[in-house]
């Protein structure tokens, strides 16, 4: 089986005034399709910085001083912000530990949930919606013509962390990075969002990498 993913031997390093700071160094992994795979350290450590170098996404100070990212087979180690733009949203979705990161608190989600799918398929608005009430169902929101009209602050904060699952689905990404999803919710919720994670990667194939300090 080929990895969706692989990095071999990456190290990344940032300059600052006080000299080159190495935050990643000679880190290798693969991930498979429909696997998930739990990248666990201390705060600091470099975790959401590997995840960033492979996104492209890491400020201007930083550097990849060596190693390789491969993503299906293709070597993506040297691709500028115009090929990353692409593979972004067609290869990789993000879920962020504070749910309300990714969403505007001022419009309803099911319209925020429209806009995502919109963005990635040329489909029409009311095929977008069918998606997104779909993808709500998917992540187990109950109430769904109700509450696809609602704006963030109406939900809980693990329903919140559902609704941003279901925006990381929208594209049909190979993978999602999920930075320390439930670090902000209580334990009880916690055990079901990760219970969720788990069926998402059965219905959909999706592979996570699970990032976490815990």
């Amino acid at each position: 089986m080929q990895p969706v993913l692989q990095l071999t031997n990456v190290s990344v390093s940032f300059e600052t005034p006080y000299g080159e700071v190495e935050a990643v160094r000679d880190v290798s992994w693969s991930l498979n399709p429909g696997e998930v795979l739990a990248i666990v350290g201390e705060s600091g450590c470099g975790k959401t910085v590997m995840v960033q170098s492979i996104m492209k996404l890491l400020p201007k100070n930083s550097k990849l001083k060596q190693g390789e990212i491969v993503v299906d087979g293709q070597d993506i180690t040297h691709y500028k912000e115009r090929k990353m733009r692409k593979l972004r949203a067609n290869a990789f979705s993000m879920v962020f530990q504070d749910p309300m990161s990714s969403l505007n608190p001022t419009i309803p989600i099911g319209k925020q949930m429209v806009e995502a799918i919109k963005k990635h398929h040329k489909i029409s608005t009311d095929e977008a919606k069918k998606r997104a009430k779909k993808l709500m169902r998917m992540v187990e929101i109950d109430d769904v013509e109700e509450r696809f009209h609602l704006q963030p602050h109406f939900f809980s904060g693990g329903m919140r962390q559902r609704c941003v699952l279901a925006m990381a689905l929208a594209s049909e990404p190979k993978v999602i990075f999920a930075d320390e999803p439930t670090t902000a919710l209580d334990v009880t919720v916690q055990a079901k969002i990760l219970k969720l994670i788990r069926e998402l990667k059965e219905k959909t194939g999706v592979s996570f990498e699970f990032i976490s300090h815990d």
